[in-house]
Parts: C-alpha cells; sequence; structure tokens
C-alpha cells in the first residue's frame, strides 16, 4: 500500500507542542513518542482502502515523520500506535492498517468489529479507488459498531497533474454519506498525515467527555428522583401520624 513514485526516503520534523490554529485547530496538543506506555484514553482505528492507495506510508509518515517509497504492499495487517496529548490527557490510537487485495477482504471483516474510527484511504489520482470507497463504506457499516466515526481521506495530492477525482467529489461523498470529516493529504510530503490522526483523537475524546457528562447527568436525575420519592414518603408518612380529631357523637 504504498506510493509508487520514488524511490528516496524522506523524512520531516517532528510537532511538538502547539497551540494550532495555523492548521485548523482551536486547541493544545502534543505528539508523544510512539513508545510512549502510559495514557488516560485508548481507542481503536482501522485504515481501509484499495491496494496501492498509500494507507500504510500514510500512517507511517504520521507515527514515525518518514516516507519510504520502497515500502511493499501490506499483506493482512500491521499494527501502529499514534500518542497524542490534548488537553492534559494522553490519547492512544491503535492504528490497524489493513491490506487492500481482494484476497484479504474476509480477514478485514475481523479487524471492523470495536473498532471507534475508521479511515478510508483512496488515491486522487485513481477514480477506480474512489469508486471503490462506496463498496468499503457498505463492508464498513455491515460489520462494525454503529457509532463508529468515519473519516475519507482523498491521499496523494503531491500528484496533483495526474488527478482523476477532485476534492469536490470528496466532499460530496462526504456529505451525501453523512461521514464525519474529509480531508485530502500527502504521504510523501507529510500534509496532513499527522492532523487526520489528531483530529480523530480530538473528536473520539470530545465524543468520550460527552458520554461522561450524560452519565453523570443522569446518575444526579436518578438521585434527585430518589431523593424526591423519599421526601414524598416521609412526608406522607407524617400525614397518616397526624393525630386525628374524636369524631364520634356523645353518649
Amino acid at each position: 500500500m504504498s506510493d509508487t513514485n520514488d524511490s528516496t526516503t524522506t523524512a520531516k520534523s517532528s510537532e511538538t507542542t502547539k497551540s494550532d490554529k495555523e492548521n485548523g485547530f482551536d486547541f493544545k496538543y502534543e505528539i508523544l513518542p510512539e513508545e510512549h506506555t502510559s495514557f488516560d484514553l485508548s481507542f481503536k482505528l482501522i485504515v481501509i482502502g484499495d491496494s496501492g492507495v498509500g494507507k500504510s506510508c500514510l500512517t507511517i509518515n504520521a507515527v514515525k515523520n518518514i516516507f519510504d517509497d520502497s515500502y511493499n504492499a501490506t499483506v493482512g495487517f500491521e499494527f501502529f500506535t499514534f500518542n497524542v496529548k490534548i488537553n492534559d490527557k494522553v490519547i492512544k490510537l491503535q492504528i490497524w492498517d489493513t491490506c487492500g487485495q481482494e484476497l484479504y477482504r474476509s480477514l478485514i471483516t475481523n479487524f471492523y468489529r470495536n473498532s471507534s474510527l475508521a479511515i478510508m484511504v483512496y488515491s486522487i489520482i485513481s477514480k477506480e479507488s474512489f469508486e471503490d470507497i462506496d463498496m468499503w463504506l457498505r463492508e464498513l457499516r455491515t460489520h462494525s459498531n454503529p457509532d463508529a466515526k468515519v473519516f475519507l481521506i482523498g491521499n496523494k495530492i503531491d500528484l496533483e497533474d495526474q488527478r482523476q477525482v477532485t476534492k469536490e467529489m470528496g466532499e460530496k461523498f462526504c456529505k451525501e454519506n453523512k461521514l464525519s470529516l474529509f480531508m485530502e493529504s500527502s504521504a510523501k510530503t507529510g500534509v496532513n498525515s499527522q492532523k487526520i490522526f489528531i483530529q480523530a483523537a480530538k473528536m473520539l475524546f470530545d465524543d468520550y467527555n460527552n458520554y461522561q457528562k450524560k452519565v453523570e447527568n443522569s446518575g444526579q436525575k436518578q438521585n434527585n428522583n430518589q431523593q424526591e420519592k423519599q421526601k414524598q414518603k416521609i412526608t406522607n408518612k407524617r400525614i397518616d401520624n397526624k393525630p386525628r380529631k374524636n369524631q364520634g357523637g356523645c353518649c
């Protein structure tokens, strides 16, 4: 699943703590080393799409800050971790990078289960890979958690002169299918490679916080209802025990 246009290996500088408004973020984050062990929250991600669209190169660029065009196609799957601190919480993304060959399609469905977010990748220089996204999405929604988020990524924008899929086509597909995010990227130059996973971590982090708030509010509401019932019970008991006047007649 590697890009196949340059045999050189390039590296880009690692990112540190940023208030990343220049990249479209309004929050501070810090990308941590892949070997970082401690974390507050962990989420499972799956990367899917046709073979040759650059899924592995995109993931490796985000995780290791390198691009290796000699990278061989993935057989089965590969596992990576992406660690990022957001709002003082360390988020660990467990990334399952899958192969795109038809031969392994039945194997890939096993990785859909329990995934919090799926990243579907196509190549902007391959209209066929974009058309196959519809098939990947149907398969994903058949086997994955119905609440799983879905990103659509158009890769290889460094090959703009060979573009077959317009940005508008990607945006339209994302909107029509109610996906969580659409973005174009380049595994070779690193454009948006890390941003994809940072955005994934932030979105899942926000969902987790919203869920926790709902649970807390539900618990508080239940507690308030129990307290109200207890008060009513005490009030009714007092009424029942109140001395009553003798209404009997005189003998």
